[in-house]
């Protein structure tokens, strides 16, 4: 589903923001979306196509003021996170593998989507912003 519904949500936005001349696209991968994780094959190659997808993307239709980019969460205090981990010591394990130590939360996606789509990031298209806490700094 995440590559399946991203490739149809851009099909849509990109005729939509042809007609008007330009456009933001913003889609969600993670940091398996770079990185790969052990017990998540599936999940990460889905990620790993949404990124190819934002990058290519954005060479077919940059020159149309389109841009296209992606957020990249590492761990985020969602409900998809709880169902991964299954409990309060992974999530803990988790948060030490990032530079901040903690988990990420919902509302610092929300304004990392908020910057990509503003004015402020209109010479920014097909980066990756990893929103990770520093995760895949290192």
């Amino acid at each position: 589903m995440n590559v399946l519904g991203t490739v149809l949500s851009m099909k849509h936005e990109l005729r939509a923001m042809q007609a008007q001349g330009r456009g933001s696209i913003i889609n969600v991968s993670s940091t398996f979306g770079h990185e790969g994780g052990a017990g998540a094959s599936i999940y990460a190659a889905s990620k790993h196509a949404v990124e190819g997808l934002t990058k290519s993307v954005v060479l077919e239709f940059g020159a149309s003021g389109i841009r296209v980019n992606a957020v990249a969460p590492g761990p985020i205090q969602t409900a998809m996170l709880d169902r991964f981990t299954g409990g309060e010591d992974v999530k803990a394990y988790l948060a030490t593998l990032n530079a901040q130590k903690r988990i990420g939360q919902p509302d610092e996606i929300a304004r990392a989507v908020l910057y990509l789509a503003s004015d402020d990031a209109s010479f920014v298209t097909g980066h990756i912003l990893n929103v990770d806490g520093g995760k895949s700094a290192g």
